[in-house]
């Protein structure tokens, strides 16, 4: 491995490893400083920045930051490899490849970055975000264009879908649905109606998708549903003959911390492969969605790399970021705040990270949405959550998730409104994916102007809603 150095200041930066420099390089986050991996000062972080802007972005094909032999997810990043994609950007060193995205941004050339995905690897893309500033994260996510399908279409430019998240804490089948209906009046859901089971039972799972399967079906909701148990449940759900759209799993950037989730990468093959042969889509066949966020590697004791050195959060992100991307997903977020203020201490360094996991996810092609979300220990609040949004928006976000009044009652943390993604869509001039537009204004819950509308309690999309819930 070659040694890095720069002097600044009068003193002189040394970097012996790949994984030093790109830990040392990257924007300060708590998470790091629990590993033991991050800047001392805020010089030494300068000088690793200006050590990886003049790194030759091809480095990344001959130096691991986690070893191929004992790793299998740098072996998947490495096989799978697109050469040709790598192509027009293969002379450049990092700080130049940041020129030439932010350039093309700047063009409005989507086809030109967006065509790269196949040909970047996760360290590259998570380099080159380390020498950006927020605004270039947001000007580049913009311009990066994913498009996914299976009952609804997800990505088209001008489009924000949402997760309607129903969660509730004993799965009360009256709860769950009271708070389906609540969000689809409220506009959300285009992206999945995707739940979070209080326990992982296969027959609970079942159930679940039963109750959501029968609401889609009988109000021909072009949407998808999801319950995101253990993929180990949803197999299991598949084998009982369950109404599965999609195979949902947490993935993680190393193999390891995979491990620690109960899942390997044959695992998640198989998984998807039991999906796709239901045949479930309507306008695509994209059946699988991930979870993942920084520092899930780090709270599994699974982030070490190459001689065991400590591999920065944001890095390993995106390494989970290539495992989703294998399995060609409809859907994919991080949830951001979600692990706590051991890993993203306050309000900035959440704000960061989100927007980092989507320019990250979006540049290797990804159909990427983000939970903005924290937990209430950590020291971020709503004008956080506020700013993270509207940034995400911004940036082309895929999706958001919503939950009622913005309070999880069954996982404890705090996430967005569903008030919020129409918030977001109102200031943006965004709308919902297409296919669920219309299917708003087939049930009169839009205005004459595309918004949807304030509605009674005796309007008749409330009264049909309210008779699901009710039965």
């Amino acid at each position: 491995m070659t040694r890095r150095r720069t002097t600044l200041g009068g003193h002189t930066y040394e970097f012996p490893t790949l994984v030093e420099l790109m830990a040392r390089a990257t924007p300060a986050r708590s998470g790091d400083v629990l590993a033991g991996c991050a800047a001392e000062s805020a010089a030494e972080r300068v000088a690793a920045q200006t050590v990886l802007a003049d790194l030759p972005l091809a480095t990344f094909l001959e130096e691991q930051v986690v070893g191929y032999d004992e790793d299998d997810v740098t072996r998947l990043v490495l096989d799978t490899h697109d050469r040709a994609a790598f192509a027009p950007v293969a002379s450049l060193t990092v700080g130049e490849f940041r020129d030439r995205l932010l350039a093309w941004a700047a063009a409005g050339d989507e086809a030109a970055i967006s065509g790269l995905a196949p040909g970047l690897t996760p360290e590259m893309v998570a380099a080159v975000s380390k020498l950006m500033r927020n605004a270039d994260l947001v000007a580049v996510g913009r311009r990066t264009r994913v498009v996914t399908g299976l009952r609804s279409t997800l990505g088209l430019p001008g489009r924000l879908a949402s997760r309607l998240q129903p969660n509730h804490p004993t799965d009360d089948p009256l709860g769950v649905t009271a708070s389906i209906v609540d969000g689809l009046l409220q506009g959300c859901g285009d992206a999945v109606i995707g739940i979070n089971p209080a326990t992982d039972s296969p027959a609970r799972t079942v159930a679940l998708l039963e109750l959501v399967d029968t609401v889609i079906s009988r109000y021909e909701i072009p949407t998808q549903s999801c319950v995101l148990a253990h993929v180990t449940t949803t197999l299991r759900a598949l084998e009982l003959g369950a109404p599965v759209d999609l195979v949902f799993q947490s993935v993680a950037g190393t193999q390891p911390a995979n491990r620690g989730f109960g899942v390997t990468l044959d695992l998640l093959a198989e998984a998807r492969a039991g999906a796709l042969a239901l045949g479930r889509g309507t306008v695509g066949s994209n059946v699988t969605y991930f979870e993942t966020g920084q520092g899930s590697a780090l709270s599994a004791d699974a982030h070490r790399g190459i001689e065991g050195r400590p591999v920065d959060q944001q890095t390993l992100e995106a390494r989970a970021h290539a495992v989703a991307r294998h399995f060609e997903p409809l859907l994919v977020n991080t949830v951001v705040g979600f692990i706590g203020p051991e890993y993203l201490y306050d309000g900035k360094q959440v704000l960061r990270a989100g927007l980092e996991d989507h320019f990250c996810g979006k540049l290797l092609g990804l159909p990427m949405g983000v939970d903005v979300c924290y937990t209430n220990h950590a020291e971020v609040d709503e004008d956080d959550m506020d700013a993270l949004m509207l940034l995400l928006g911004a940036a082309g976000v895929t999706f958001l998730i919503a939950v009622p009044g913005a309070d999880d009652v069954m996982l404890h943390y705090q996430s967005l409104a569903f008030s919020d993604v129409l918030t977001t869509r109102s200031v943006l001039g965004v709308r919902p994916a297409p296919e669920f537009e219309d299917w708003l204004a087939r049930m009169d819950l839009l205005d004459d102007a595309g918004r949807v509308r304030e509605l009674t309690a005796d309007a008749p999309a409330v009264r049909a809603l309210l008779a699901a819930a009710a039965s």
